[in-house]
């Protein structure tokens, strides 16, 4: 694939069958746990944003990602759809999304994914299947760089990597997150805007490299990392 992102309009073939069938179920179930879900919107808000995460050689060589905090399935979905080679594990801790999800992966014939219904600290913890398990955590607009950091560090593999889509770029949040660099085990690489996209005008991917071995005592339990993210003046 070359390291230009595509649209949904270049896709071709049974990734864009698989990714239209996904967008069609997430109009008409009222299932669904999204707010945009009208078939063409979601094209522009979902799947262009999704795409967008190919400009990174990391994801396009990834041969395991785990997606955390799923939601309904973006990027997870369309990443699984038009890179068939990779395998994708789908964690959330919401039992109502993931049903959507297994319901979405299944129609769309995506065998290269699995829905875990889980938080991302259980499925990270010493001795589970996630952990140190992944060349790549991707994360959509789920929480702090830092925190992110501390979910993804002990699911990735040494050299591994995060990748995250977050919003308008703020310099606390990137302070914090260097702050918060030695004791994770995970080093800020590279900084992109890639918007803007219906819903995201100013939407930047952030690449954070595995810099070390899994520091101990990660994960905390569950949730703290998001209460008292690593880097604040509070840690």
């Amino acid at each position: 694939m070359s390291s230009a992102q595509p649209d949904f309009l270049s896709l071709e073939g049974p990734a864009r069958a698989a990714i239209d069938t996904v967008l069609e179920l997430l109009e008409r179930d009222p299932a669904a746990p999204s707010t945009v879900r009208r078939l063409s919107e979601a094209r522009k808000v979902h799947v262009a944003d999704s795409l967008s995460g190919l400009g990174f050689e990391r994801l396009r060589e990834a041969a395991r990602v785990c997606d955390v905090g799923s939601g309904a399935g973006f990027p997870g979905l369309v990443l699984a759809a038009v890179l068939p080679s990779a395998h994708f594990d789908l964690v959330e801790s919401n039992s109502r999304k993931c049903e959507f999800m297994r319901r979405a992966a299944e129609a769309a014939g995506l065998q290269n994914v699995t829905v875990v219904d889980a938080r991302a600290e259980e499925w990270a913890a010493p001795a589970a299947a996630g952990r140190e398990a992944y060349d790549l955590v991707t994360a959509r607009a789920v929480a702090r760089l830092s925190t992110l950091a501390e979910l993804a560090s002990p699911l990735l593999a040494a050299d591994g990597a995060l990748l995250a889509w977050k919003g308008r770029r703020d310099d606390e949040e990137e302070a914090e997150m260097l702050r918060a660099s030695d004791q994770l085990a995970m080093r800020p690489a590279e900084i992109r805007w890639v918007g803007p996209y219906a819903g995201s005008t100013n939407r930047h991917l952030h690449l954070v490299c595995k810099s070390g071995p899994t520091p101990e005592g990660l994960p905390r339990r569950a949730g703290m990392a998001k209460k008292r993210p690593r880097g604040s003046s509070g840690t």
